[in-house]
């Protein structure tokens, strides 16, 4: 064991502060290696990923190096050319803690946004590690990411009806006069995205051809909480969270999320449109360190992909506010369904087709595994899908608007069925309807946020289930239900993380 952690050690001491000639000073390789690949692969995304031995590999993982410094070809950018509505011009510049992105305008109006493929977490990191090894560290962890898994998603997404982006991939030149200045330097000889930018700021996109407009999460759910006429489409959200697990892609926060708002009969349908696919096919835990950071103490939602499902919770996690606000109107049942639906609609040959349009250098590399593990993964899907909603179904919530709602709660003997009526929208004013089972959930949680709310908890057998126990919270104004065994009503709002109207973070 010594000479192991004597290697860490020294591993350690040799990344003590951060390089500032880390990355590859252009995606251009040299010309003997351009020379020594297909003529037409000129470019890598990040070739300094892979310049490390075996021993290092054994601590921090192989991760997908080899496919981030393989040889690809891409087109150059020319922003005259490269969009269907006309020459593009810069906006903006932008990006999270990780990527540089560029707002760009077709002449069409059309708004459209530049990414590099490759990133630099150092942002992310606080001012005091800012000279440290973790600097070092997290640059290095950005190959745990597939640099062209981006390309894989959009046929896999069609084929389960959810939307998606499509990105193209460009190689952006180091003096291309397009992009002047020294606040455009991060782009300039880089690999990058080109792709339709669908956010609120941007018109309807053709990923959802009904939809009227385009929301953030913040205002969709703000819609959402004011309003009983603006519903999440829960069939649709859970197509694109069954898509999210069987991809991998655990970073599913509301701020990964753009809402199209479409007409429904008496008010909006909100479709979930995911954004920014760069963590599918993550792999994090194929070495000691990134393992130990992995555990399900420590950074459990870097879930690393693998043929078979290790921690579908953990996968999943990032996303939980979209569950457990979305998905509560779905049965078990319909929860098989969709799952059984995917295995169908996600074919051998869908599957091989999108994994095609990998570059041939790095379909070479990874492209048989990850299609025999979608494959594996494909035929565990309905046990993720029961366990998400045995999840979600433990202690869920059932919340209402800040208008006035009608919660009636039917006490049978086996079970307990809620429905949630808007007054206010009419005759078709049921809102949800759910029968809940005291071996699936402890305790049912309704709250109303506000308005003169009624709550009623009716016996329908003479001697009804007392479990799930049912905690009822009212704003001031609400009528409370008559008292009974395994109720507890709350005359105000519900308090902390777990209430229904805390706002996402995205």
């Amino acid at each position: 064991m010594l000479p192991w952690r004597l290697g860490l050690v020294g591993l350690l001491a040799a990344a003590g502060c951060v390089r500032n000639n880390y990355f590859q000073p252009d995606a251009h390789l040299p010309a003997r290696a351009a020379e020594a690949s297909a003529q037409t692969a000129r470019y890598s995304a990040g070739r300094q990923y892979a310049r490390h031995g075996g021993l290092y590999e054994v601590f921090f993982g192989q991760h997908h190096r080899r496919a981030w410094a393989a040889p690809v070809a891409a087109p150059v950018l020319d922003l005259a050319t490269a969009a269907p509505g006309g020459a593009l011009r810069p906006g903006k510049l932008g990006g999270g803690f990780n990527s540089t992105s560029l707002g760009l305008t077709a002449a069409d109006g059309r708004p459209y946004v530049l990414r590099t493929v490759d990133k630099d977490p150092r942002r992310a990191v606080p001012p005091r590690l800012q000279r440290s090894f973790v600097v070092n560290y997290l640059r290095d962890n950005v190959s745990a990411t597939h640099p062209y898994a981006a390309l894989v998603v959009p046929p896999l997404a069609q084929a389960v009806g959810v939307p998606h982006a499509a990105p193209r991939l460009f190689y952006v030149r180091p003096d291309d006069p397009a992009l002047p200045g020294d606040s455009l330097a991060r782009l300039r000889g880089q690999l990058v995205w080109l792709e339709e930018k669908l956010s609120s700021d941007a018109p309807p996109a053709d990923a959802v051809p009904a939809a009227t407009a385009l929301e953030s999460s913040t205002a969709f759910y703000q819609h959402m909480l004011a309003d009983p006429r603006h519903r999440p489409d829960p069939a649709a959200l859970l197509r694109a969270r069954l898509l999210d697990a069987w991809l991998g892609d655990w970073d599913r926060h509301p701020g990964q999320w753009t809402w199209a708002r479409v007409p429904a009969p008496g008010g909006f349908r909100y479709q979930p449109v995911p954004k920014d696919r760069d963590m599918v096919f993550y792999r994090a835990a194929d070495g000691v360190v990134p393992w130990l950071l992995t555990r399900r103490f420590a950074l459990r939602k870097w879930n690393t992909f693998r043929p078979y499902f290790h921690d579908p919770r953990g996968l999943l996690q990032q996303g939980h506010y979209l569950d457990e606000h979305g998905l509560v109107a779905l049965t078990a049942g319909q929860f098989r369904a969709a799952a059984a639906a995917m295995q169908r609609q996600l074919s051998d040959a869908v599957i091989d087709s999108a994994l095609h349009r990998l570059p041939p250098a790095a379909f070479a590399l990874e492209g048989p595994g990850l299609a025999a593990a979608l494959r594996q993964r494909r035929a565990a899907l309905p046990r993720v899908a029961a366990g998400l909603y045995a999840r979600l179904n433990r202690r869920p919530t059932l919340g209402g608007t800040a208008g006035a709602e009608r919660f009636v709660v039917r006490r049978y003997a086996d079970s307990t069925a809620v429905a949630v009526y808007a007054p206010g929208r009419g005759a078709d004013s049921l809102l949800l309807a759910r029968t809940f089972y005291p071996r699936q959930t402890k305790v049912l949680t309704l709250e109303g946020l506000g308005g003169a709310d009624a709550f009623e908890v009716l016996a329908m057998a003479p001697r009804p289930a007392r479990r799930p126990r049912l905690a009822l919270y009212g704003a001031p104004g609400a009528r409370p239900p008559a008292a009974g065994p395994g109720l507890r009503y709350h005359p105000g709002a519900r308090r902390g993380a777990h209430a229904f109207a805390r706002p996402p973070e995205e």
